[in-house]
């Protein structure tokens, strides 16, 4: 039987992801929403690329889609390159709402950092932002 392991890396991101939806909540977004919004602010895809690079099913995408273009979010056009596709493309609307959220979702994350030392709470962040950094490298070379 496996050893419980209380402050795993997983089990501390897993509480974080909960602090983040709850932030998300104020601006009525839901996680997978906020994802896909941070991901079309990389630029614009087809609602296959999308779900290949978010790792959800193609019906998931067209409902997240869906609710974000009703609400002026996001926006389907044709493709400069292919007539047969459709774009995904972030609004001024949406560009804003992601960076509120943005600011929300940091604000909360800096609260639960509030009663660890600065230098620590300091290291977290940076580690974090560092963490992003290779995720987006990562991202770009499966794009390639």
């Amino acid at each position: 039987m496996p050893t419980k392991v209380d402050g795993s890396p997983a089990r501390v991101l897993a509480r974080l992801t909960r602090v983040v939806e709850s932030a998300l909540g104020d601006d009525d977004l839901s996680l997978s929403q906020y994802r896909l919004l941070a991901f079309l602010d990389q630029g614009d895809w087809a609602a296959s690329a999308l779900a290949d690079r978010l790792n959800v099913s193609r019906p998931s995408i067209t409902g997240l889609v869906d609710g974000l273009v009703k609400r002026g979010l996001v926006e389907r056009r044709p493709s400069a390159d292919d007539r047969r596709r459709v774009d995904h493309v972030l609004t001024a609307a949406g560009r804003t709402s992601l960076l509120e959220a943005d600011e929300r979702a940091d604000e909360r994350l800096r609260k639960v950092l509030a009663d660890v030392p600065n230098d620590v709470a300091d290291d977290v962040l940076g580690s974090l932002t560092r963490l992003h950094a290779a995720l987006d490298a990562r991202l770009q070379e499966k794009l390639r």
